[in-house]
Order: structure tokens, then sequence, then C-alpha cells
């Protein structure tokens, strides 16, 4: 994607039972490291998105303040590899089922940049609620 001038979303995120486990950090954790291993330096040229899995596309969402928590982490686990500069350069979105009701709560929030928009896209009016409220 990168070397057709695309610019990668990449999302990582937790299953239910990983959550009920507690192992959601260790997951995103392993992702990520994933991502910096094949990336290396070109990190600063991707947009990270936190995505749990359960949260895909069955209305469940996040509370702000967990979405913060793993934004806060995520953006600490890429400053240990590279950096202040770098890490202020990757913005690190929220997406999981985010509505025009909910994005306020997300994007409030110091450590979430932005959020990713799924099936609430594909309705127009929707969309652009999204956008004021945002």
């Amino acid at each position: 994607a990168l070397g057709k001038g695309v610019t990668p979303i990449v999302c990582v995120g937790e299953t239910l039972a990983e959550r009920e486990a507690g192992e959601t950090d260790h997951v995103v954790k392993r992702q990520l490291s994933a991502v910096i291993h094949t990336l290396g330096h070109c990190i600063s040229q991707i947009v990270v998105a936190y995505e749990p899995v359960w949260a895909i596309g069955t209305g469940k969402t996040a509370t702000p303040e967990t979405a913060e928590q793993m934004q806060s982490y995520i953006r600490r686990l890429i400053k240990e590899k590279f950096g202040d500069e770098v890490t202020s350069r990757v913005p690190i979105l929220y997406g999981g089922s985010v509505t025009s009701k909910n994005v306020k709560y997300f994007t409030q929030m110091p450590n979430i940049d932005g959020v990713l928009v799924g099936g609430a896209s594909l309705d127009a009016q929707e969309f652009y609620k999204i956008i004021q409220n945002a």
C-alpha cells in the first residue's frame, strides 16, 4: 500500500474472549509489534485504529474511557520504539460501532485522534451527523 501511495489504516483489537481473559494489552501489543516489525521506519506513514473485534458491527462499543486507555497504551508502545517525534505523526483512531450519538465522547478524549466509521458510513444522513458531532 505504501509503495502505491496509499496510507494503510492498521486495525488492532481483541476478541470478547480475550478481553474477558484480561489479555487485551498482550493481544494489542502482539498485533502492533508485528506491524512495527514489518514497517520499521515507515511507521509514521500509517494510521493505527484500535477497533475491538467484539465491537465490529455488533452495536456494542467500548466506553470512551476504555478506548482512551487503549489509545494511550498504543501511543506508549510506539513511543518506546520510535520516540516522541515519530509518535506524534501517527494518528490513532477509535473504531467500533461509532455513531452520531457516541462520536463526540470519543473525539473529546486526548489520545483519540479521530474515529474509524464502519457500518454507519453507509447511511449518508447518519454519516453526516457523525461528522457534525465529531
